[in-house]
């Protein structure tokens, strides 16, 4: 069943607000990236949906020796990941498309990644289904998002540690509460989407306001 919600429809300043915001997230990213690249060969296929400005897609690319491809839902954020990537001199194929209907063959990817943004997607099984089915056997696809029953607190302690000015910080903290929280599922509800997939094996791990999802074709 697909979500009444249709998508955030992130473009034009609200994509570009987003970019500023979550630029100051790269350590994160940086250690996502390293993590990643660690458990592949030379030469991966790499694919992350929804890389929004694409600084996990670049971080990725820039520990050499990844083919690593983004396919995100807004054409600003797919113009804005191109001209970050293009600033450090890094390749990535970015390009735009829908998380449920992936344009790409069955079996193209080594490892797959969507962080921070499956809680929005507005078929979430059907997207799952597509993860697997542009997954090579074997590989392995990690989603990491929010958790509903995550507490205040915790996220508040998040936001504050990106250094925002004290209005943007206001304004993420209010997004999570009011908007972010009510679209992101618990681990049992994640549970039971993963259960409507074939994956060969799952597992959810929580973290401190969110989960990472692993699942291996």
């Amino acid at each position: 069943m697909e979500k009444a919600y249709k998508g955030m429809g992130m473009e034009g300043s609200v994509a570009r607000w987003y970019e500023k915001t979550t630029r100051r997230d790269m350590e994160e990213y940086r250690r996502v990236a390293e993590r990643i690249a660690a458990l592949l060969p030379e030469g991966g296929a790499v694919l992350e949906v929804a890389p929004g400005p694409g600084f996990l897609s670049v971080e990725m690319a820039k520990t050499g020796g990844l083919q690593v491809t983004g396919l995100d839902i807004s054409r600003t954020f797919v113009d804005l990941a191109r001209r970050n990537a293009d600033a450090v001199g890094v390749r990535v194929d970015f390009q735009q498309g829908n998380a449920s209907r992936m344009p790409f063959a069955d079996g193209s990817f080594d490892f797959l990644v969507c962080r921070a943004a499956f809680k929005n997607f507005s078929d979430p099984v059907g997207a799952l289904r597509e993860m697997r089915r542009v997954l090579r056997p074997g590989a392995r696809g990690l989603i990491i998002d929010l958790r509903r029953d995550a507490s205040m607190r915790d996220i508040n302690r998040y936001v504050d540690g990106l250094e925002l000015s004290w209005m943007s910080a206001l304004f993420t903290k209010f997004t999570f509460r009011f908007m972010l929280l009510k679209r992101a599922s618990t681990q049992q509800e994640f549970a039971a989407m993963l259960r409507q997939v074939p994956f060969t094996s799952t597992r959810i791990e929580p973290n401190a306001i969110g989960m990472e999802v692993w699942m291996e074709k």
